[in-house]
C-alpha cells in the first residue's frame, strides 16, 4: 500500500509555483517514518483564517504557524485499510516571518512546519518546549523533527 496525501489552498488563494512539490515531499517523509496506509491533508491559508481556527479550537486569539487536527479514524476500501491521520493547516503569512526568526529560507521553514504537523498527527507532542534559535531540542518529538529535517536537507519544495 502507500499513503494518501491531499494538498489544498484556502479559497481565493492563487496557487504558488511550488504547490506541486508539497505532496512528493510529504510522501518521502511518511516513507522515512515507515508510515503506511495514512491519509493526511494539508491546507495552506492566511493568518486571518489561522487566527479563527486557533481561537475556535484552542481558545487562543492569535494566528500561529501550523495547526494539526489529529483524527485517528480508520476505514477500509478496495485498496486496503486506511488511517485518517488528520489535517495540517499552515499559514503562508507566518511562513516568511518564521523563516526570518530562525535565519532560514522559506523552503527550510516550510519543510519544518510540514514535518512538525505530521509528527503531531501521529500522536507526538512537545509540551511547552518549542524550537528556539540556538537552543538544541530535548524532547523526543523535536529531536526527531530536527533529524528528519537533516535527512531531507537536500529536498526542495520552494525553489
Amino acid at each position: 500500500m502507500s499513503n494518501r496525501v491531499y494538498i489544498s489552498l484556502q479559497e481565493d488563494f492563487e496557487e504558488p509555483a511550488w504547490y506541486g512539490n508539497v505532496e512528493p515531499f510529504v510522501r518521502k517523509v511518511l516513507e522515512e517514518l515507515n508510515f503506511d496506509g495514512e491519509e493526511i491533508s494539508i491546507l495552506f491559508c492566511n493568518d486571518k483564517y489561522m487566527k479563527d481556527l486557533n481561537r475556535n479550537y484552542r481558545g487562543i486569539d492569535s494566528a500561529t504557524d501550523v495547526l494539526s487536527f489529529e483524527n485517528d479514524e480508520e476505514y477500509e476500501d478496495d485498496e486496503g485499510r486506511w488511517k485518517c491521520a488528520g489535517d495540517i493547516v499552515i499559514s503562508l503569512d507566518t511562513l516568511p516571518v518564521n523563516a526570518e526568526y530562525f535565519k532560514e529560507n522559506t523552503d527550510s521553514e516550510l519543510k519544518r512546519l510540514i514535518v512538525h504537523g505530521i509528527l503531531h498527527l501521529n500522536g507526538m507532542d512537545h509540551g511547552d518546549e518549542h524550537i528556539e534559535d540556538g537552543v538544541a531540542p530535548v524532547c523526543e518529538m523535536l529531536v526527531l523533527q530536527e533529524n528528519l529535517l537533516k535527512t531531507f536537507k537536500e529536498e526542495t519544495i520552494i525553489k
